[in-house]
């Protein structure tokens, strides 16, 4: 089945129709799409083609350009493909979107259009602006996923975003054991530490923070602490508080 029929004007949106195929061809898959230079194998017939595409989508997208209702004669002609495109759309109870393709393309006017395809006009029609292909190419994909029965659940975009407070691996390989979590409950199996504001050490050994290493394999830290290393001759003193009062002896 053919979810999205691309219906487009040679010369007056073709562009825009490749881009939109490209776009939705990504997200739901080629076959899902029906453009005809692109749907219709070389040697087809392609009058059956394009009215059997018609018949088996669920969509029809039609990329109206800046000259599109300029071509009188031809939306008037019953041999004209846009036109019988859409006209089968409407017999098939197909439902049609007109997509104005460019910021110089206005709404349709029935007062332009044959009486058989005046109710364009009345059908909400998506702008497609040229200078934001991005937001719009998104815009015609959600809408597809939305209105194509299926495509939903074979949308690459959709498939790809994680969910709303879903967690994503940043670790990559591990070797042991590893938690990473947003909030959780239940039991671990392992040493949990939340809200951390200093350093962290849960493996085997001692962890020394503003330290000194001195030989021998030993740290001292805290205030007022006075470490001498080394030889030494005569006596050492150290004394904390006031200096003595002595009195002068002369030397």
């Amino acid at each position: 089945m053919n979810d999205v029929f691309i219906n487009y004007r040679t010369g007056d949106g073709d562009k825009t129709a490749a881009l939109i195929d490209q776009e939705l061809s990504r997200r739901f898959g080629r076959d899902r799409v029906f453009r005809a230079s692109k749907s219709i194998a070389p040697g087809r017939g392609y009058p059956d083609a394009l009215l059997a595409g018609v018949r088996r989508s669920s969509l029809l997208l039609a990329v109206v350009g800046p000259d599109w209702t300029n071509f009188q004669a031809r939306l008037r002609d019953p041999e004209d493909w846009v036109r019988k495109e859409i006209l089968e759309a409407f017999d098939c109870g197909i439902p049609v979107i007109p997509v104005l393709d460019g910021r110089k393309t206005d709404r349709l006017n029935k007062a332009d259009l044959p009486d058989e395809l005046a109710q364009l006009a009345d059908l909400q029609s998506v702008p497609f602006d040229t200078h934001d292909t991005e937001t719009g190419l998104k815009r015609l994909g959600d809408m597809a996923a939305e209105l194509a029965p299926g495509l939903h659940d074979l949308d690459q975009d959709a498939a790809s975003s994680p969910e709303p407070a879903s967690v994503r691996n940043s670790i990559r390989d591990v070797n042991g054991t590893a938690v990473q979590s947003r909030d959780f409950t239940g039991d671990v199996g392992g040493t949990v530490i939340k809200d951390s504001h200093g350093p962290v050490h849960t493996g085997q050994g001692d962890i020394y923070q503003h330290s000194r290493h001195v030989s021998g394999g030993r740290h001292f830290s805290g205030s007022g602490m006075t470490y001498f290393e080394g030889d030494h001759h005569g006596d050492i003193r150290h004394r904390f508080g006031e200096p003595d009062r002595r009195e002068d002896d002369g030397r």
